[in-house]
């Protein structure tokens, strides 16, 4: 008899810390800058992404330090997972959140890695670091697609 994987049995607040970190599909959109209006509280992504974010791997280049180097990083918990509005429709913590399974390309269901970047979930190669952008010229960076992502994403390839 097979096991239904952990993601689909646990809640956010069981799981072990690896079974946690493992839940990050790797896209990057976390890591892009937003801009929240201060009136209305809405959230706009911008292009922009942090410093510490590679931009072909979407991986954090410092991940243990990360909150060190740049103090703003939000850690995600549980409790932040419940609190925040803007997390990607894709987000495999906002899915189990909701009640939700992870979709193929999820390193978790698929076991590759670069199965995010091929499905056109990542943020791989459309961004540009706040390195080389003057703050007040992010909002020359907006852009919608980390909010709809998922909508264009392919069906599983055969076999998957």
């Amino acid at each position: 008899m097979q096991q239904e994987p952990f993601w689909k049995v646990k809640t956010l607040e069981e799981m072990s810390a690896q079974e946690w970190e493992s839940l990050c599909d790797g896209c990057g959109l976390c890591c892009l800058n937003k801009l929240e209006d201060w009136d209305s509280g809405e959230v706009a992504f911008t292009s922009v992404r942090c410093r510490l974010m590679d931009g072909e791997s979407c991986r954090c280049t410092d991940y243990p330090n990360r909150q060190a180097t740049v103090p703003d990083c939000i850690q995600l918990t549980p409790q932040e997972v419940d609190s925040i509005s803007w997390l990607p429709p894709t987000c495999g913590y906002r899915l189990v959140r909701d009640g939700e399974d992870l979709y193929w390309w999820h390193p978790l269901v698929s076991g590759d890695p670069e199965t995010v970047h091929i499905a056109g979930i990542s943020a791989k190669g459309r961004t540009v670091s706040e390195e080389e952008v003057d703050i007040d010229d992010f909002e020359d960076y907006l852009v919608d697609w980390p909010l709809t992502v998922g909508d264009d994403a392919p069906d599983a390839p055969p076999g998957r």
